[in-house]
């Protein structure tokens, strides 16, 4: 058993959660238990993911998408539900957005990169001012068929291809979720491949007219290697128990 705010100062503190300006409020976003056995850990969350925690008998749900993004709204409807389910479980709702992107241990990114066997990661990838994926290098090259097949069975994913660059790839860049925008700093970096979460209308055609590779393997499916890597890290540090909630997204 540990104390609740003993996880949270800590988990702040490791992902550096000061270092990055971000919309959402990282950290404890509402109050549960002090008491922490079991932790369970999700991307976002949703009504569905609280109430599968609250089944789990989790005293803490820790994810990457929380209820609190820097405005104000109303306790109604789909929020409501949540937080009467959170009040009543005594559950306590923890988040972490970006500073679970860019770590470069458990981060989103650096292990998607991990995945493939990349090797000397380095920051990349500009938002908001702050740098919040990474670049590595391939050991040896490999297909767009063979980094799409690894992504498919490593993150349960159906990955989009837009394979309009080199057909054998060393370098590769990575930025979760929603940063198909973010395509074009690859390309001006002049790396093999583009990973992300998202793609939009116009990514199709700016990887042709760039001779570039892109793949958008799912926003959901590149946010859960971040908060899976680290239920390991709190697992490993306080010696409670933990289970990822999954639910199926392929958006």
């Amino acid at each position: 058993m540990t104390d609740r705010d003993k996880i949270v100062s800590w988990t702040s503190a490791y992902l550096g959660s000061d270092a990055i300006k971000d919309s959402s409020m990282n950290g404890l976003q509402a109050e549960g238990r002090p008491a922490v056995k079991k932790i369970a850990f999700g991307v976002s969350a949703s009504l569905e993911c609280l109430k599968k925690a609250a089944d789990w008998g989790a005293d803490m749900l820790i994810v990457h998408h929380g209820l609190l993004w820097g405005k104000s709204q109303a306790f109604k409807g789909p929020l409501k539900n949540k937080l009467e389910l959170l009040f009543a479980s005594g559950m306590s709702l923890c988040a972490w957005h970006l500073p679970l992107d860019r770590h470069p241990d458990c981060g989103n990114n650096a292990r998607l990169l991990k995945m493939l066997g990349a090797r000397n990661l380095k920051p990349f990838g500009t938002y908001d001012g702050g740098t919040i994926g990474f670049r590595g290098v391939l050991p040896k090259p490999l297909t767009m068929g063979d980094i799409a097949a690894a992504l498919a069975i490593k993150l349960d994913a159906e990955p989009l291809c837009f394979r309009f660059g080199a057909a054998k790839i060393r370098t590769v860049g990575a930025v979760s979720g929603g940063a198909s925008d973010l395509f074009r700093q690859a390309v001006e970096a002049g790396l093999d491949l583009y990973i992300t979460g998202d793609v939009r209308e116009a990514t199709q055609e700016f990887a042709r007219e760039s001779r570039a590779n892109f793949i958008s393997a799912g926003h959901y499916n590149t946010e859960k290697p971040g908060v899976m890597a680290l239920a390991g890290a709190l697992e490993k540090k306080f010696g409670v128990r933990t289970e990822f909630i999954d639910i199926p997204n392929p958006a």
